[in-house]
């Protein structure tokens, strides 16, 4: 089985296992961080999954075509947009609370 895998190389599964491992990782991380950078990190994570899927479904399914690869790096534009937003939100919210802890992020309320 080594050999085989060595010879061949990682196939279909062990690439989407990886994917699935790295966007459980980002949903921990989303659900348990407290620290709006901590939960930014495990946002980008699973758009990095997601952006992993669409290149590897590309190269197993229609290795002739590079419409993973396209999608991909929309994701990774987006996701460079969405962190530039965020952070500057995060910047602001921290010059007003000197915190960036999503538990007191109720500047909306009253």
């Amino acid at each position: 089985m080594i050999q085989y895998l060595a010879s061949h190389g990682p196939g279909l599964i062990h690439w989407l296992i990886l994917s699935n491992v790295l966007f459980a990782i980002g949903i921990y991380g989303l659900l348990s961080r407290r620290n709006a950078i901590g939960i930014l990190m495990a946002v980008e994570l699973m758009l990095n999954s997601a952006a992993m899927n669409a290149v590897v479904f590309n190269r197993f399914l229609a290795p002739k075509s590079v419409d993973g690869e396209i999608l991909a790096l929309f994701v990774i534009a987006v996701a460079a947009a969405e962190a530039v937003v965020a952070l500057a939100i995060f910047v602001a919210l921290f010059r007003d609370r000197s915190s960036i802890d999503v538990n007191r992020m109720d500047s909306m309320k009253g």
